[in-house]
C-alpha cells in the first residue's frame, strides 16, 4: 500500500462538472489530490497518515473570497443604514487609526470566520500594517493574495492614509521580498491601486509595471459607483476602464472588485485584456447598484465573488451567492420572464473556480480534480434543510449556510475538523477582538 498524507473516505463529491458522485474517496499527498475514485477501491490502495470521514458530507472545492478587507472585523455592524460615501467617511478613517495589534487581531478573527464558513483562500484588498495580515494567514493555514493600501491623493481622504508614491511602492516591494511564497507558497504579495479617485496616474502606471516585473497580481476597486465614473470623465475625459487602459494597467494579472458601472465598450476592453472580474453582491446591492453580470457570463468573462469585509455583514460566500441570485433575478430576470438569467451552476462556479482564477495561484483551480491543490470544504448535508434534494447545486445556492461546513482542508492539511479550527485559538481571538473593537470604534 502507498503511503499518503490524508484520505477522505465515504464522501459525496461535487465534481468539476458540478455533478454529485456518491461513495467517493480522495487520496491526498504533498498538498495535492493524488486520486479520486470509488471509496472501497481507493481505500485498498493507500495507507494514510490521517483519515477524514466524509459520511453524510459533500466534499466540494474550497471557497475563495476574491475581495475582502480583513481589518474590518473590528467594524462589524457599523456601516449598515449609513449614507454614502461610507468608504471615505468611515472605512478609510477607521483604517488610519488602527495599530499593528488591532490589525493582527482583526486578521486572525477574519481568518477564523472564513475557515468556519468554508473559505480556504482570500484576496486582501489592501489595508494598513499588512505584514500582520500575512502572518495571520500563515498561522491559520489559509491561502492568500495580499496587498497594502495604496492612496497617494484625494482631498476627501484623511492625511493618515495618504502616503508618497515612492513610499507606497517601496513598502509593497519590501512586503513582497519578506512574505511572497511564505507558508509553503500559500502567501502571495500583490501590488494594488485602491481606486482611481485616490491613486495618481504615476502610482497606477508604476504599480502595474512592478506587478509585471515581479510576475505577481494587481488588485483594484473599479467601477464601484457612478461617482467614480463621473470623476474619471471630468478629470481625464475617459471612463474608468478606458483610463486604466491608457495607463497600461489592464491585463490578466489584474483583479478588479465591484464592477458595477460599466458601458458595453468597457466590458469589451476588459474581456480583450483578460481582466479578472469580482463582484461583492451584498455591498453592491446595498449602496452601489446592480452589475451587468448576465452579459458578462454571456461574454464568458471570468467572474469571482468577494465579501468586501465584515463591516456591514459577514464573510459567508454562501450568503453572498444567495443574495446575488435573488437580486440579479429580480433586476434582470423578472422583467423578461427569464428564470435562469443567472443559473445556480454559474453561482457555485463563481465562489470556487471563478474566484480561484482571480487569485492566480498555480494548481488552485477551484475544482476537486487530480493534480490540483487539496483545498476542500466538507458540508454536512445530512440535515433536513439540505437532504433529500432533487438538485444538490440548487440546494447549495438556496439552503446551505456557513454553519453547515464541518471540515476544511487547505494545502492538504486539515485546518478544521468537526467545526473545531485546529490552527487558531478561537476563544482567545474572540476575547481579544471584543477588547480591540472598543478602542477602535468610529
Amino acid at each position: 500500500m502507498l503511503q499518503i498524507d490524508l484520505l477522505i473516505k465515504n464522501t459525496s463529491l461535487l465534481n468539476p462538472a458540478l455533478e454529485v458522485a456518491e461513495n467517493q474517496a480522495i487520496a491526498i499527498h504533498n498538498s495535492e489530490i493524488l486520486e479520486i475514485g470509488n471509496s472501497d477501491d481507493v481505500k485498498k490502495k493507500y495507507q494514510p497518515e490521517s483519515t477524514l470521514d466524509g459520511q453524510g458530507k459533500l466534499t466540494m472545492p474550497g471557497l475563495v473570497d476574491a475581495h475582502t478587507h480583513t481589518c474590518q472585523q473590528l467594524l462589524k455592524g457599523r456601516t449598515m443604514d449609513e449614507y454614502p460615501m461610507i468608504w471615505s467617511r468611515i472605512l478609510v478613517p477607521f483604517e488610519g487609526n488602527l495599530d499593528e495589534d488591532d490589525v493582527r487581531v482583526s486578521a486572525q478573527m477574519s481568518c477564523l470566520e472564513m475557515i468556519k464558513s468554508g473559505t480556504t483562500a482570500f484576496a486582501e484588498a489592501g489595508g494598513v500594517h499588512t505584514h500582520k495580515v500575512a502572518e495571520a494567514a500563515i498561522e491559520s493555514g489559509m491561502r492568500a493574495a495580499i496587498t497594502r493600501s495604496t492612496i497617494d491623493m484625494g482631498d476627501f481622504l484623511p492625511k493618515t492614509m495618504k502616503h508618497p508614491t515612492n513610499e507606497i511602492l517601496s513598502d509593497i516591494e519590501d512586503l513582497y521580498k519578506e512574505y511572497h511564497g511564505a507558508g509553503h507558497d500559500r502567501i502571495h504579495i500583490w501590488f494594488g491601486m485602491r481606486q482611481v479617485m485616490s491613486c495618481s496616474p504615476e502610482l497606477i502606471e508604476r504599480g502595474a509595471e512592478l506587478a509585471g516585473k515581479y510576475q505577481t497580481g494587481l488588485h483594484a476597486h473599479l467601477a464601484e459607483h457612478r461617482d467614480e465614473v463621473r470623476y474619471c470623465l471630468e478629470k481625464y475625459q475617459l471612463r474608468p476602464v478606458e483610463y486604466l487602459n491608457s495607463l497600461g494597467a489592464l491585463g490578466p494579472n489584474l483583479l478588479t472588485a465591484h464592477n458595477v458601472a460599466y458601458s458595453e465598450k468597457e466590458l469589451e476592453i476588459l474581456k480583450e485584456r483578460g481582466v479578472k472580474i469580482v463582484h461583492c453582491p451584498r455591498v453592491n446591492f446595498g449602496s452601489h447598484g446592480i452589475p451587468k453580470t448576465p452579459r458578462m457570463v454571456e461574454m464568458d468573462m471570468p467572474i469571482g465573488i468577494g465579501s468586501d469585509g465584515a463591516s456591514s455583514s459577514n464573510l459567508s460566500l454562501f450568503d453572498e451567492i444567495r443574495v446575488f441570485r435573488s437580486g440579479i433575478h429580480a433586476y434582470w430576470g423578472l422583467p423578461v420572464f427569464d428564470p435562469v438569467v443567472l443559473a445556480a451552476k454559474e453561482l457555485v462556479k463563481m465562489i470556487t473556480a471563478g474566484s480561484a482564477a482571480a487569485l492566480q495561484f498555480e494548481k488552485v483551480k477551484g475544482e476537486v480534480a487530480t493534480g490540483n491543490k487539496a483545498d476542500l470544504t466538507l458540508v454536512d448535508i445530512n440535515q433536513p434543510h439540505i437532504t433529500p434534494t432533487n438538485n444538490m447545486v440548487n440546494t447549495i445556492v438556496e439552503s446551505v449556510t456557513s454553519r453547515d461546513v464541518e471540515d476544511v482542508v487547505i494545502d492538504g492539511k486539515v485546518v478544521m475538523k468537526n467545526r473545531e479550527v485546529l490552527t487558531l485559538d478561537e476563544e482567545r481571538i474572540m476575547f481579544e477582538s471584543r477588547r480591540h473593537m472598543k478602542k477602535t470604534v468610529v
